[in-house]
């Protein structure tokens, strides 16, 4: 290690000097070179933007991975260049676990198959999710991250060399300032009437001399300023070229924050298809695990206490049902396997607004489009997933998710 005492000496002079001048400058008793309006407001924005990215750099990572000490191993990682090992998603955790659990309680269950089909979902959900960090990864994380991390340390690296040539040009602008003031005195001191009757004439001597010095101090000070005027010239441009070239980062990121948005918009719809496929499936076959609904059905007002039945009691809309004549067979759970048999009822029929598509699986359903009114009811019997619903002439099972009861 090569290690100079007089380099040393020098640069910790230079950094107690600088330190003084930054002092003064503070306290106003030091002239300060400022930089040009446009200027300034090519550093505020190159700060706003550096400030903002960090920020949403930040919460991307913590939106695409909440957990802080993955974050912190993955950061860790990426500092050792080293590949980041694969991670099981939590849907993908949990639909191992519903697996599992399915295999316990018997796959042939009702418990069980329901818990086999969410679990497929919750896997296809988990792997659109790893597929939607990978790609917010390389399209949105990774270019915001180069930035700050290449095209900002450049920057800040510049500004620091032209905040230095800045003082060092303060710094030649105050001793140019000194040596005119010295040389001004000297000449003024030159100027007098020399007394040849003085018993010491040779300060007069002395004063031509010091005038002289003082000239040749000020003529190199005037060289030095200007030396150091151009390096700060020169330092300025490259500094303002790096700092508009912050305009072509924003329509960078412009780009990247619009794959992201598709990234997202892939993934949620994929969910969303994804769901609304599993609420199919369910449907079908969730009347199996419905119980008979008259068993569960309120008892006749006849028998209630006189007492419960003066109680006012809230008004709340119900789904009419077709009644039934005491004493003659209940045909009409039968007839739900056939709708397009069932007559509505006379009144009390309801509309409902359809709220996503949904294409029937046989022909007891009736397909559905997105927005779409239609007049729902009832029967007696029919499980409580399912509802009739009638368009024009069509007529058909809906589910009930699928609809918004209006009043």
């Amino acid at each position: 290690m090569d290690f100079n005492v007089k380099k040393l000496a020098s640069d910790a002079g230079v950094f107690f000097s600088r330190a003084m001048q930054f002092t003064e400058e503070k306290l106003g008793q030091a002239e300060k070179t400022e930089l040009d309006a446009h200027f300034e407001s090519l550093l505020a924005r190159a700060d706003c933007t550096k400030n903002w990215t960090e920020k949403i750099l930040r919460q991307t990572e913590v939106l695409l991975q909440p957990n802080p000490s993955a974050r912190v191993e993955e950061f860790l990682y990426e500092k050792l260049d080293r590949k980041v090992p694969s991670r099981v998603t939590n849907g993908e955790l949990l639909a191992q676990y519903m697996t599992e659990a399915a295999n316990d309680f018997g796959p042939g269950t009702p418990y069980g198959k329901t818990l086999i089909k969410v679990g497929e979902t919750q896997r296809r959900l988990g792997a659109a999710e790893r597929d939607f960090i990978h790609s917010a990864s390389i399209n949105f994380l990774t270019p915001l991250r180069n930035f700050l991390e290449g095209d900002w340390r450049t920057i800040s690296k510049e500004r620091r060399i032209l905040q230095n040539r800045r003082l060092d040009l303060d710094a030649c602008k105050a001793r140019l300032k000194k040596a005119k003031a010295a040389e001004a005195k000297a000449a003024c001191e030159g100027d007098a009437v020399p007394d040849f009757q003085e018993t010491r004439p040779r300060n007069y001597v002395l004063s031509a001399s010091a005038s002289a010095l003082w000239s040749d101090e000020v003529e190199k000070a005037e060289h030095e300023l200007r030396l150091t005027q151009t390096e700060f010239d020169r330092q300025a441009e490259v500094t303002r070229l790096l700092l508009e070239g912050i305009s072509s980062t924003h329509v960078n990121h412009l780009r990247c924050l619009h794959e992201f948005v598709e990234s997202q918009t892939n993934y949620y719809a994929q969910c969303y298809q994804y769901m609304l496929d599993l609420q199919k499936q369910l449907g079908r076959f969730s009347g199996t695990f419905v119980g008979n609904a008259e068993s569960t059905s309120p008892p006749p007002a006849a028998t209630s206490p006189p007492a419960v039945a003066a109680a006012p009691l809230p008004a709340v809309p119900t789904i009419p049902v077709v009644p039934t004549i005491v004493g003659v067979p209940n045909t009409v759970a039968e007839s739900v396997l056939n709708p397009n048999e069932v007559k509505p009822p006379a009144s009390g029929t309801r509309k409902a607004r359809v709220l996503y598509d949904y294409e029937a699986a046989d022909s007891t359903e009736l397909a559905l489009l997105a927005d779409e009114m239609i007049t729902v009811y009832s029967l007696p019997g029919m499980d409580p997933d399912w509802l009739i619903g009638e368009r024009g002439n069509q007529k058909g099972k809906v589910p009930v998710t699928y609809l918004e009861l209006l009043s």
